[in-house]
């Protein structure tokens, strides 16, 4: 019982700030126009504050753990690659880009940082599987959907040449630099600017949940569950079940196995629909995945976190 209340006490208040935003736009307190402008205000500025502040609080050398950021970057290529192969069954060819986006396409960054943070009190290892997978995360998905696009003969160098620009100015992999590079050259750390720090790092969590809660496109996820399903499960518990026992194996515990917990089994993020949508996709089947992973992984992530607690591996 011990084991599930903590399993619980991680979980539910997240999810119940997600609830929050979609109450919130149901009520009207939450504009379609104020809910781009809070996801945009915290990526774009808290959550690349609180990495920033994280890192530069510690000893980003001893930090440093190349093992677990190879790991990472490993398994997120060999994911990618095997829902790949399984998106060749689909019927529906023009699904597979999404499909292949939603099945391992995790929402590393907001829901993975307030899930550490709210067992651990920081980002913890965080910032290290953010680097690992994420900006794989990113060119990946701009060649999957384009080479999945019948519409467009595939990658451009034009559409290279902007997807380099976005991740070299990805302002989350700015925030992760910038504060490894505060810690490495050991800067002092004013009390002004660490409690700035501190209290706008402090709104990445509520404001970046309750918008992706309220941000669901629900009447566009109806159509197309048949793949949506097989996908959403890969992503909770396929992806889970495959990787997590070589973790266990490889020695990563506490912290680091969270972290990659939250890569391989947190839900789809929501700017996979987006993406999609305006790389020229319908973008049904990504709204499915991501509502119904949204909704999954309350249980699925406590379900992980419990088996890993009752192994005493965290």
């Amino acid at each position: 019982m011990e084991n599930l209340i903590f399993s619980l006490n991680a979980t539910i208040p997240i999810f119940l700030l997600m609830v929050l935003g979609v109450f919130f736009k149901k009520t009207g307190l939450f504009q379609e126009n104020m809910i781009n402008g809070i996801n945009q205000f915290v990526f774009k500025v808290t959550l690349p504050v609180l990495l920033f502040g994280d890192l530069a609080k510690q000893d980003f050398a001893k930090a440093w753990n190349g093992k677990f950021v190879a790991f990472c970057f490993v398994v997120t290529l060999v994911s990618i690659s095997l829902v790949a192969l399984m998106s060749m069954a689909l019927k529906d060819k023009s699904q597979r880009g999404e499909f292949i986006q939603g099945a391992y396409r995790s929402s590393a960054a907001v829901l993975g940082i307030a899930f550490i943070t709210n067992i651990y009190g920081n980002s913890g290892m965080a910032p290290l599987m953010i680097i690992g997978s994420v900006p794989l995360y990113n060119i990946m998905a701009v060649v999957v959907l384009s080479f999945t696009n019948p519409d467009q003969g595939g990658m451009s160098p034009a559409l290279i040449k902007k997807t380099l620009k976005g991740i070299v100015t990805n302002p989350i992999i700015l925030g992760i630099l910038s504060g490894a590079l505060w810690s490495v050259l050991r800067l002092p750390m004013p009390t002004i600017l660490a409690k700035t720090v501190s209290n706008l790092g402090g709104l990445t969590t509520p404001l970046g949940l309750m918008a992706m809660g309220a941000s669901f496109q629900w009447s566009e996820a109806k159509s197309g569950m048949g793949p949506a399903f097989v996908a959403s499960f890969m992503k909770l518990i396929g992806l889970c079940m495959l990787f997590l026992p070589v973790a266990v194996l490889l020695g990563f515990r506490e912290a680091e196995l969270i972290a990659i917990l939250v890569m391989l089994g947190s839900s789809t993020t929501v700017s996979s629909y987006v993406m999609a949508r305006n790389m020229g996709h319908k973008g049904v089947l990504s709204a499915s995945i991501v509502a119904i992973t949204t909704l999954g992984s309350a249980f699925s992530l406590t379900f992980w976190l419990y088996v890993m607690k009752s192994l005493a591996l965290i």
